[in-house]
């Protein structure tokens, strides 16, 4: 019934297997399935993390018990698993523990043939009253707690798949299967859900707060390396500039207005063909020579790399013939329609195999042959989920299995791709700007911004909890489109208020980026694809006045976002977190989804009302909070009323800390 393995223990009865293994510092894998269990299975997890103690294990008749660090693993006669607190005053509490979903069959784990050694996958946990559950990634839903949610573990523009999840009764629990799925938090149970895969692979762990807990998750997946100091500045951007000279211009207008400025950005259609991933020179003559301009005014040029290939471009017939596309179950090897230069429809287009380490080595030789040549070192890898039309990832085949297994992981294997790349061409520091992620993603250089999201005050809302979500799944670079992506009209006054509350917001976020397609908009097919002018100085004097103070304040504040990234970097803490990361102990700070931590000291409270001039604002119990637009200071653990007039940034201090945000 038991077997000692290393560092752990494995069960069998019936054609059932589970194996539990300590994994790094308080941490447990849990892998089951029937008859055996695989090793060559893609997920999140490598080797163990270095750094753990020895586990114990103890085997007594009819139970199992293994213990490492701050939790055990419990397995009864049936192979049922119990997770328990170890130490302290709380030793022997259960933290989660497996259900049956019924006495008889099934039991917690339930395997459903779906043919030829694949099944669709359940796995049961206990509900708990009070529980309260983070992370699982982004998503436009507008919850900051997920208990009661039922969420969909696919990939798509704005939603975006990370099966890390942070317990408020002291776990973090990983999915490690990038199977297509999904996870349901009711009141009678948790099961998570893989639609095709062959076996269950998760990993928990514990810890004194949800701080210790992020850092042991990081140690499990990897650090995100440090934030290069150029990116803690400001991204200038919209959809698209069109030239190198307008381009140009731009840069040279915050230059001589005297604003700072660290990356500019080139969108997509800068190409000849998609899937060609250079600069068409009939609009980008001379792009060597920009990267020069750019850099002597100290701005970095950011281009726009998408994964997909048309069938005009030069790349597809030698990426076909060696299998670096995407395969299909049915039909042509075709993923999505979109439109391409020189032609006057749609043209249906495939998408690059991430999974395949000959396809990542070829994007990546023809991304530095034509861009990386030139000084680029900064990517944005846009509609990386991928943007599948029709949104079927199972009938995808890639290099790594069946789309339904494995389809998640694409845009963290996309990431990898330049990240490895980057460094074996000599460079120290690698950012990626991406519409997806996936566990991992971070180690890979990985930003996420939260998609093609409308130009609203509801919106702006909604990334709030979104973007403390992406801060509870361990991806610590994380930004919004300042104002919305969907339109916007500069003449509109409540848009024009919108802007400047955006911006509020955005400054406290780890990377401040203004991007969006603006009134008016050209739906035609190219040379159309570009949208009004989205630069501080094009929403009138008013709001340039309030954006080019908020860029101030930002310019300010980048040693101390430095030193924050410095944390998020070594010790797996992202810069802007829930207010509970800091404050486990207070109740209300679980509750709080509507401000946040930027770092210790400063506490956000962004305005996402339209004509709100007063903001109410709970101050966590522990610290007190100083107002630095007035001088006043507030005791924590209670709720004011803060003044948020449209010239203010909605923020506070921790007393005594030295952070220049009034200057």
């Amino acid at each position: 019934m038991f077997n000692e393995i290393e560092d752990g223990v494995e069960w069998r009865g019936g054609h059932q297997v589970v194996r539990v293994r300590a994994w790094g510092a308080d941490g447990l894998r849990v892998q089951a399935g029937l008859s055996a269990l695989r090793e060559d299975l893609p997920g999140a997890l490598d080797d163990p993390p270095a750094g753990g103690g020895k586990p114990r294990l103890t085997l007594d008749g009819d139970r199992a018990l293994l213990s490492n660090g701050a939790i055990a693993a419990e397995v009864d006669s049936s192979g049922m698993l119990r997770f328990l607190r170890t130490g302290g005053a709380g030793a022997g509490e259960e933290l989660l523990a497996e259900e049956r979903a019924h006495f008889w069959w099934p039991g917690p784990r339930a395997y459903s043939s779906t043919g030829n050694g694949y099944y669709r996958i359940e796995q049961r946990f206990r509900a708990y009253d009070g529980e309260r559950l983070f992370g699982l990634g982004q998503h436009t839903h507008g919850l900051f707690d997920h208990k009661g949610a039922v969420v969909d573990l696919v990939q798509r523009n704005a939603e975006v798949t990370v099966p890390f999840v942070v317990s408020s009764r002291g776990y973090g629990l990983l999915w490690n299967s990038p199977a297509v799925g999904r996870v349901e938090f009711a009141a009678n149970g948790t099961r998570w859900t893989s639609d095709s895969a062959r076996q269950i692979d998760y990993w928990i762990t514990a810890g004194p707060g949800p701080a210790a807990v992020l850092e042991r998750y990081a140690d499990a997946t990897g650090h995100a390396p440090m934030l290069p100091e150029f990116a803690s500045g400001f991204w200038q951007s919209k959809l698209r500039y069109k030239t190198q000279e307008e381009l140009l211009e731009v840069a040279r207008g915050y230059r001589d207005r005297g604003l700072p400025l660290s990356v500019i950005v080139a969108d997509f259609f800068h190409w000849t063909h998609l899937g060609d991933w250079r600069f068409d020179p009939a609009e980008w003559p001379d792009p060597a020579a920009m990267v020069a301009e750019l850099r002597e005014m100290g701005v970095e040029l950011m281009v726009s790399v998408w994964p997909s290939v048309s069938p005009l471009s030069e790349n597809y017939a030698p990426m076909m013939a060696a299998g670096h596309l995407v395969a299909t179950e049915q039909g042509p090897p075709v993923h999505a329609d979109w439109a391409d230069k020189g032609v006057d429809s749609h043209v249906q287009v495939s998408f690059y195999d991430p999974t395949h380490p000959g396809a990542r080595a070829y994007v990546w030789d023809r991304a530095r042959e034509n861009y990386h040549s030139l000084g680029i070192r900064v990517w944005w890898l846009d509609a990386c989920e991928p943007e599948l039309k029709p949104g079927h990832p199972g009938n995808l085949r890639y290099h790594a299995g069946p789309g339904e297994e494995v389809g998640n992981i694409y845009p963290r294997e996309n990431a990898r791709a330049f990240y490895e790349g980057m460094l074996a061409a000599g460079e120290e520091e690698v950012i990626t700007l991406c519409r997806s992620a996936w566990a991992g993603s971070q180690r890979y250089g990985a930003a996420l911004w939260s998609g093609d999201i409308a130009p609203t005050f509801a919106s702006l809302r909604a990334q709030v909890r979104a973007g403390l979500n992406v801060a509870m799944s361990g991806i610590p670079w994380w930004t919004t489109d300042v104002g919305g992506f969907h339109g916007g009209d500069q003449e509109d006054p409540e848009y024009r208020e919108l802007m400047v509350r955006w911006f509020q917001y955005g400054v406290f976020c780890p990377l401040l980026r203004l991007h969006g397609y603006r009134e008016p908009f050209s739906h035609a097919l190219y040379p159309g694809m570009s949208g009004g002018p989205n630069e501080v100085w094009s929403y009138g004097e008013e709001v340039y006045g309030r954006l080019r103070e908020l860029l101030l304040l930002r310019e300010r504040l980048r040693p101390y976002v430095m030193e924050q990234m410095r944390a998020a970097h070594e010790r797996g803490l992202p810069p802007m977190r829930p207010l509970f990361v800091d404050f486990p102990g207070d109740p209300r700070a679980w509750e709080e989804g509507d401000s946040f931590l930027f770092g210790p000291d400063l506490l956000v409270a962004p305005v996402t009302e339209y004509g709100a001039r007063l903001r109410r604002v709970y101050l966590p119990r522990g610290a007190d909070w100083t107002d630095p637009w007035t001088g006043r200071t507030h005791p924590g653990g209670a709720e004011i009323v803060l003044d948020a007039p449209l010239d203010r940034a909605p923020v506070l201090v921790r007393k005594g800390a030295q952070v220049p945000v009034a200057g």
